[in-house]
């Protein structure tokens, strides 16, 4: 792996960062795989310690490796790219990627509804709702954290079904004939706190997607409120963007 001249206006740590991410997207390294030392990486390319340390950095931030204390450094796969798209679960997205989904509850009971989540679903507070917070994954690796909520009136006994491996809209769809037809999601940045971070296997203070979805049914009925956290190395939002009248 050679580097170009020192004498172009690029930053070697620059350099460094365009040749691993070559090789790793040209599959020289797979996710799981071990990247060599910094010490190893400094003599290949013949540069600094820091100038690896800071390539690393980069690629660490853009999600392509992961770094593990007293460990080493490890690839894993490019964070998903997400942009406009059909109404789909989580499993048939992950599924559109050519990846397994699966799912770790974390809890699924009837509550009365919060305030927010009345508010959300337009029923009044305190109607029973299902709340179902799970674990979302992707070939066995953490994903992100979502809960669920919805009026139990559309959907008697859901809160006793069984979601560690079956998709939500799915059983909504065959168990109770009540099809998501639309829905609105917003995003904005933010920090994963200590509780969460442990849950995805990340460090607390990392960046995430947070985002909020109400999905309705064909007639405009709320059918489910959902909040969610999302890695910020696993997943990233791409909007293709055109100007009017062009």
């Amino acid at each position: 792996m050679a580097l170009s001249k020192r004498d172009v206006p690029v930053p070697l740590y620059h350099q460094v960062k365009v040749a691993l991410l070559r090789e790793i997207e040209g599959g020289r390294w797979s996710a799981g795989d071990q990247l060599p030392t910094e010490n190893e990486l400094s003599g290949q390319f013949h540069v600094s310690k820091i100038t690896v340390r800071q390539a690393l950095a980069d690629l660490a931030q853009m999600g392509y490796i992961r770094r593990e204390q007293g460990r080493g450094t490890f690839v894993q796969r490019p964070p998903l790219e997400e942009g406009p798209r059909e109404l789909t679960s989580f499993t048939g997205e992950m599924r559109g990627h050519g990846l397994s989904a699966s799912s770790h509850v974390l809890q699924q009971d009837a509550i009365p509804a919060p305030l927010d989540v009345a508010d959300c679903l337009q029923i009044p507070q305190g109607t029973p709702v299902l709340r179902l917070r799970r674990l979302r994954l992707a070939e066995g690796q953490p994903m992100g954290l979502q809960t669920s909520f919805i009026p139990l009136h559309l959907a008697p006994g859901i809160d006793r079904l069984g979601f560690e491996n079956a998709s939500l809209y799915e059983i909504l769809a065959t168990t109770y004939a009540l099809h998501a037809a639309s829905a609105r999601e917003s995003h904005r940045a933010v920090l994963v706190g200590r509780e969460d971070a442990a849950l995805l296997r990340t460090a607390a203070g990392s960046p995430a997607l947070a985002a909020e979805r109400l999905t309705r049914l064909a007639d405009g009925r709320p059918l489910e409120y959902v909040q969610s956290i999302m890695r910020g190395d696993r997943y990233k939002i791409v909007l293709d963007l055109s100007r009017p009248g062009r």
